[in-house]
């Protein structure tokens, strides 16, 4: 099993060579299309209505900076406070040039932690859905060390998504990550308070996780059966 720090080399390099072969485009980051992209931001984001005013949002994995792109144009980036984090030194500098008033960094947060709670919400998007060469073990030990991780920092919750199992067929540079499984980690080690939406037409899931359980609006404390 790779270590933490060597285990994202194969896919860092991966991804680099998409940005240099497309630049700063959606295929840059081995996403088919724009359409997608946006689809799964829009899905991510519904967390951050659930986070207070002015929530502070950490995209982990955040590539060119594609989500500021996605809510300068959605009307919601003077809605939160940003920071963007990814391995590849490569992808910072790309974001800091594309984005140079918010804050980039270069960083893994299992081997070199934020503290505890200090963002609100944390994004991963596209981060675990694909695992290129690794073995599929493999990526599973990076996916639940990233997540375990991204939930410490935040305050309120986190969002990612990953590959479906229940798909006609599997890609061998794909991460297909079965509910089961995933359920049976967040329940051991992150949080009970999940969700999983793979209403979307692709095939994938967004899981989130919550500190609390989600406030769902339904009636409390009165017999509200009776007439």
């Amino acid at each position: 099993m790779p270590t933490n720090s060597r285990g994202w080399e194969v896919i860092i390099r991966h991804y680099e060579a998409c940005l240099e072969t497309h630049g700063a485009t959606p295929a840059g980051v081995d996403w088919p299309n724009a359409d997608d992209l946006a689809m799964r931001f829009a899905i991510m984001l519904d967390l951050l209505t659930e986070a207070g005013e002015q929530p502070e949002l950490l995209d982990l994995g955040c590539g060119p900076g594609f989500i500021l792109d996605y809510l300068a144009v959605t009307g919601g980036l003077g809605r939160i406070r940003y920071h963007g984090i990814d391995l590849s030194e490569t992808m910072i500098e790309t974001a800091r040039a594309r984005w140079p008033n918010y804050e980039f960094t270069c960083r893994n947060i299992v081997t070199d932690p934020l503290p505890d709670r200090s963002v609100d919400v944390v994004i991963m998007n596209g981060l675990l859905t694909e695992r290129v060469s690794l073995a599929a073990d493999d990526m599973r030990e990076l996916a639940e060390s990233i997540v375990a991780a991204a939930f410490r920092v935040a305050r309120f919750g986190i969002a990612f998504n990953v590959m479906s199992a229940h798909v006609d067929w599997q890609r061998d540079d794909l991460f297909h990550w079965n509910f089961d499984a995933v359920a049976a980690f967040l329940k051991r080690e992150v949080s009970p308070h999940y969700t999983f939406r793979s209403d979307y037409g692709l095939h994938e899931y967004t899981c989130f996780v919550r500190r609390a359980p989600r406030a769902i609006g339904a009636p409390q404390g009165h017999a509200w059966w009776t007439r």
